[in-house]
C-alpha cells in the first residue's frame, strides 16, 4: 500500500488528479480556529493543565482521561454508564490508536492466531503477520463479521493457538457496521473459550470510525465492555477522525489489569507519552466545543456520502454488483459484476493512466485526469474466502476530496469500465 500511494503521490497534480484512495479526513472538518482558541485557553491556565509543554506521564494526562470519560458517561457512548465507565481504565497512546494496537501485538504472544475480519484492516493485518502472528480472516456481510461463520472456522482450525480477536466495528475498508447482536455472540464466544482454554483471550473492539456514524437511521451502537463477564473486552477509539489526525490521540478503555499495565509500559518505552500540549488541547476541545464539531463533520460526510452515492449509481450503476458504506466514516466499497479492479487490470491501468497507450495515457505534461483508488485485492486476506471477489472490489474515499474534484472522478471509472469491458 505504501508502495503504491507513493508512486502516484510523486507526480500528483493538484486540482488535476484525484485520490479516492488515501484515507485522509476532509481538511475542512479540521477545526483550526478552535486548535488556537484551546492552545491558548491550555497556557494560560497552569493550574489545570500542568507542564504542559513538558513531559507527560505514560497512563495519558489526567485532564484527558477525565474528558474521555465524561464524554462516554454525559452521550451514552455505546450506551455507557458512570458505573459501568468507574470499572475501566482508559489510558493514551504514544502516537494515535496505531500504536496502541501495534502494543497489542507485541504484548499478546506472537506466534498465535489473531481472529478478524475480511475484508481486514490490512495496515493492522500487515503488522500482525510481520511480527509473527497467523491471521484468520473471516467473511462479513453488509452487518459485519459474521460471528457462526467465525465459530466454524475457529473450530475448524484449532483454539489452542487463539491469541485474541481483532474486531473493527465500522469496517476499513467496507464501512459495513457490526450490529449489536453480533457483538454480543462474539464476546459469548470469546468468554466460552477462555473458559475452555483456561486462559483469558482478549477482544480487542477498534472503534476508530463509530463517531463518524452520520446515518440518523441507523441503531445506537452498544458497546462490548457492556457485556463483558471475565474482563477480557478493551475498546480502541481515537480523536483523528472528528477533530485532527496530527493530534495522535489515541485511547484504549478496558479493565484494570497485566494487559493495560504492559501497554503503559510499552507507552513509556516508545517515548514518554503522547505529547502532552496536544492531549491538553484535545482534553479542553471534548471539554467546551465537541457537540457541535461532530455535528459539523457528520453533516458535512452526510453531504458527500448521499452526494457520491447518486454518481456511483449513475455512473457505474450497471456494473455494480454491491455498494456497501454511506452511513459512516467515508468510504464506499464496491463489487464490480465482471469487472477487474485490481492493479493489473485494465480498468486500474486506465483510470491511473499507466496502460502505457499514449491515447489513453498522454504525454507527461498531459492534464488527464488520474484517479486512484484502494484495490479490493489489497483488502481481502490472501489465505482467505474473499481471494477471488476482491479482484472485482475497490475501496474509494469520499473524505479528503471536495464534491468539485470527486464528480469529475467518477465519470474517469465509468470510461475505465468501458476500456475493460473493450479489452476483454
Amino acid at each position: 500500500m505504501s508502495r503504491l500511494m507513493d508512486s502516484f503521490a510523486a507526480d500528483f497534480r493538484i486540482g488535476v488528479d484525484v485520490n479516492l484512495g488515501v484515507g485522509y479526513v476532509n481538511e475542512n472538518t479540521i477545526p483550526r480556529d478552535l486548535f488556537q482558541r484551546g492552545m491558548a485557553a491550555v497556557l494560560a491556565d497552569p493550574d489545570k493543565y500542568r507542564f504542559a509543554l513538558n513531559y507527560g506521564g505514560p497512563r495519558g494526562s489526567a485532564n484527558l482521561i477525565d474528558s474521555i470519560r465524561r464524554y462516554y458517561i454525559d452521550r451514552r457512548i455505546g450506551g455507557m454508564t458512570a458505573d459501568a465507565m468507574g470499572s475501566k481504565r482508559v489510558i493514551i497512546g504514544a502516537n494515535g490508536a496505531t500504536s496502541l494496537l501495534e502494543g497489542v501485538a507485541q504484548l499478546l504472544r506472537s506466534p498465535g492466531v489473531v481472529v478478524t475480519g475480511d475484508p481486514l484492516y490490512y495496515i493492522f493485518g500487515n503488522t500482525l503477520e510481520r511480527v509473527g502472528y497467523e491471521i484468520l480472516a473471516c467473511p462479513e456481510d453488509a452487518e459485519g463479521i459474521d460471528p457462526q461463520r467465525m465459530i466454524e472456522l475457529v473450530e475448524q482450525r484449532g483454539v489452542d493457538d487463539v491469541r485474541f480477536f481483532y474486531i473493527v466495528t465500522v469496517n476499513n475498508p467496507s464501512c459495513s457496521l457490526l450490529a449489536n447482536s453480533r457483538r454480543r455472540l462474539i464476546v459469548d464466544y470469546a468468554n466460552q473459550l477462555s473458559r475452555r482454554l483456561g486462559r483469558r483471550i482478549p477482544v480487542i473492539f477498534d472503534r476508530a470510525y463509530e463517531d463518524l456514524i452520520h446515518d440518523p437511521q441507523v441503531e445506537q451502537m452498544e458497546s462490548a465492555l457492556m457485556a463483558d463477564e471475565l474482563g477480557i473486552v478493551y475498546e480502541i477509539g481515537t480523536l483523528s477522525k472528528v477533530l485532527a489526525p496530527a493530534l495522535r490521540i489515541g485511547y484504549l478503555i478496558g479493565p484494570a489489569g497485566g494487559l493495560i499495565d504492559a501497554l503503559i509500559q510499552k507507552t513509556s518505552d516508545a517515548g514518554f507519552s503522547a505529547p502532552l500540549i496536544n492531549q491538553e488541547i484535545a482534553s479542553y476541545l471534548l471539554d467546551n466545543h465537541i457537540d457541535q464539531q461532530l455535528a459539523d463533520v457528520n453533516a458535512g460526510y452526510r453531504q458527500k456520502s448521499q452526494q457520491v452515492r447518486q454518481w456511483l449509481t449513475e455512473e457505474l450503476g450497471d456494473e455494480i454488483a454491491e455498494i456497501r458504506g454511506g452511513s459512516a466514516s467515508f468510504y464506499f466499497y464496491l463489487t464490480f459484476r465482471s469487472v477487474a479492479t485490481d492493479e493489473s487490470s485494465p480498468f486500474f491501468q486506465f483510470a491511473t493512466r499507466t496502460t502505457g497507450l499514449a491515447e489513453i495515457d498522454g504525454p507527461p505534461d498531459d492534464r488527464r485526469v488520474r484517479v486512484l483508488y484502494i484495490p479490493g485485492e489489497h483488502c481481502v486476506h490472501p489465505a482467505g474466502e474473499l481471494v477471488e471477489l476482491g479482484r472485482r472490489q475497490m475501496r474509494l474515499s469520499y473524505g479528503f476530496e471536495e464534491l468539485p474534484q470527486i464528480e469529475r472522478a467518477i465519470p474517469i471509472l465509468r470510461e475505465a469500465l468501458g476500456w475493460a469491458r473493450r479489452s476483454r
